[in-house]
């Protein structure tokens, strides 16, 4: 089997074409009103394995209330993103300003399950605008924020005893997650969790990402705090440095 045949996770990848078939079948089955549907994520890059879940958008008359859903279809979970079609655009701009674009990348970067009024076309093309735009900008109300959040994260990291390493990797993940943030907030770039934090940081900075990402690995393996909290500090440097004293932020009203 080569590589081609092996999904990132080591598992043997489905058969494509299996795949949206089934996603089809979850469209047909669940939603026979629907104006269309999108399949996202790994399956529609041909690496989905028997194990992936399916990430299925689907446009809805207007009469439709948009929401979320989890199903298990024919043994696989599947992630429903339910959208009526008048809503779209004011639920895209909430997607961007989250700076994580979920529902937009599976518009923007996935494959046309069904579309027979050409209402899914509009509907990708306006995402697909929309993540070449790019994220808004941080405020500097925003920037500052995050400054300080990191900096302290990094300070308490210094400054935890390698022995206590449940505090230590706790301190590590936040490290590793604000840096992320304000990196990709730095370049224009769209920010990610989970298995997108690493791909969306290396996306948006393959330098001073891999510096976090060996950086947080060295904490986890050799409990050596010192090259993640160097990353973190060049990453303060290029929003204008640690922030401590003269911090200032009021609670909500």
């Amino acid at each position: 089997m080569d590589d081609q045949e092996i999904a990132d996770g080591g598992a043997p990848l489905a058969d494509r074409k299996a795949v949206e078939a089934e996603a089809r079948r979850v469209v047909a089955e669940h939603f026979p009103h629907a104006l269309g549907a999108v399949l996202g994520g790994s399956a529609a890059q041909g690496r989905a394995t028997a194990r992936s879940d399916l990430d299925v958008a689907v446009l809805l008359p207007d009469s439709d209330v948009g929401r979320r859903e989890v199903i298990r279809h024919e043994g696989r979970v599947v992630e429903l993103f339910l959208n009526p079609l008048a809503g779209i655009p004011e639920f895209f701009a909430w997607d961007r300003a989250r700076r994580r674009a979920t529902v937009l990348f599976v518009y923007g970067q996935g494959l046309t399950l069904t579309d027979p009024q050409g209402h899914v076309a509009r509907t990708r093309q306006l995402a697909q605008d929309i993540l070449a735009a790019g994220p808004p900008a941080l405020t500097a109300t925003e920037g500052e924020h995050g400054r300080y959040v990191l900096t302290c994260f990094m300070d308490d990291l210094a400054a935890t005893s390698p022995d206590n390493r449940y505090e230590q990797l706790s301190l590590a993940d936040h490290v590793l997650r604000e840096s992320a943030h304000l990196v990709t907030a730095h370049h224009g770039a769209w920010s990610g969790i989970g298995r997108w934090l690493p791909r969306r940081l290396l996306d948006a900075d393959p330098v001073l990402g891999k510096a976090l990402l060996e950086g947080h690995r060295t904490v986890a393996e050799r409990a050596d705090p010192l090259p993640l909290a160097a990353a973190a500090q060049e990453t303060l440097d290029l929003l204008g440095g640690p922030l401590r004293e003269g911090f200032s932020h009021r609670w909500p009203a």
